[in-house]
């Protein structure tokens, strides 16, 4: 292939209701699509991080200079495109995951449309529709958490996530179970709010049967997530702190975390998240897809990864209808508590043209004419 264009088509979608976590609270999905056109085919991806720098060190206007300066010269630079081609040539940039995974995924949809092979296919999925779990914000009181929580069991959804920070953890998980029985497949994420020093206090969550904590340490403390397995027996999991396959083997062979979180912009892509499967589940380690409420553009391949073989327990790839009443593709809808894996050639979707009207706010050209 030969890259002709790039477009980043930036929009901005309500959610239906705040989504509220330790570091922040989202009420609009405000990010950039990127739009590559080769002469062979054309491709869409999805930005992941928000237009500021709290959940991770990228952001939206910082990921549009990256691209534009940095990633897309030397992409266009390569005598043949390839996907397999970008990671050698975008290597010498330093960190930026997530604005890699946006080139790698929108290289890779136009090169799989033009061997009109499916993503799912290209990765190795073994399933052709996967479980979806849901994950429930910090709510302002307990029995609007319940509430929430009845309604996404009443419609259908087979895992319960939990966000919980320092002084809303013990009472809500307590509520949670007492309302909707030990059986309930019940986790909870932290996003890095507590530290070692919580350990004791985290150590209260054990009695409740949980699937894992998520990432309750700073991000990229190994050690100090391993010392925190040695006093708790929720398992622990990752997922800010695994920037890669290398760090998934290093956090396992320490045993700091006992179940993997991929998320596929984190590692820098979908070939990058294949890999982080690979070594947990060479391990035996449980891994699931994590979500960064995607429109349908992120969430079509996100659902690809999920059924690879290593994804054992469900994941955040939620219906669409999860965070917004309309999006810029056809809707993802739960039917049995599951979501199907797309099947058409590359990430199997691409944005509606009038709704991506509507919702965007600006598109810049950043190659090409």
């Amino acid at each position: 292939m030969k890259l002709e264009r790039v477009e980043i088509v930036h929009v901005a979608i309500p959610l239906v209701g705040p989504f509220r976590t330790s570091f922040g609270t989202m009420t609009t999905k405000d990010t950039f699509l990127l739009h590559v056109v080769t002469d062979a085919a054309e491709g869409w991806s999805e930005f992941a991080a928000d237009p500021e720098p709290l959940y991770c060190p990228e952001f939206v206007a910082g990921a549009e200079i990256v691209l534009r300066d940095f990633l897309l010269p030397r992409v266009a630079a390569l005598p043949r495109l390839t996907t397999a081609a970008l990671a050698p040539a975008m290597g010498k940039i330093k960190g930026h995951e997530l604005a890699k995974a946006a080139l790698e995924t929108a290289v890779l949809d136009a090169e799989l449309r033009a061997h009109g092979m499916p993503l799912a296919t290209y990765l190795g999925a073994v399933r052709d529709r996967v479980p979806a779990g849901v994950s429930v914000g910090i709510k302002n009181s307990v029995p609007e958490l319940l509430d929430d929580v009845e309604r996404y069991l009443a419609e259908g959804y087979v895992r319960i996530k939990l966000k919980i920070e320092p002084g809303w953890d013990l009472e809500p998980v307590r509520a949670v179970r007492e309302r909707f029985g030990d059986a309930l497949p019940l986790q909870v994420d932290a996003n890095t709010a507590y530290t070692l020093a919580d350990a004791e206090h985290l150590r209260k969550l054990d009695v409740f049967g949980l699937l894992l904590i998520e990432e309750p340490l700073e991000e990229n403390n190994l050690r100090a997530h391993a010392r925190l397995q040695q006093r708790i027996t929720t398992p622990v999991c990752l997922d800010e702190s695994l920037h890669n396959a290398r760090d998934t083997a290093s956090a396992i062979a320490l045993d700091a975390c006992r179940v993997v979180n991929v998320k596929p912009a984190r590692v820098g892509g979908y070939l990058e998240a294949r890999r982080v499967h690979d070594v947990a589940h060479a391990h035996g380690v449980p891994v699931w897809c994590g979500g960064m409420l995607e429109t349908g553009i992120g969430r079509a391949p996100n659902l690809a990864l999920a059924a690879l073989p290593g994804f054992t327990l469900p994941g955040d790839t939620s219906a669409s209808s999860r965070y917004f009443a309309e999006d810029i593709t056809e809707p993802f809808v739960l039917e049995d508590g599951h979501l199907p894996v797309p099947s058409a050639p590359g990430i199997g979707i691409e944005p509606l043209p009038d709704a991506l009207r509507r919702f965007t706010t600006g598109r810049r050209t950043v190659y090409g004419g």
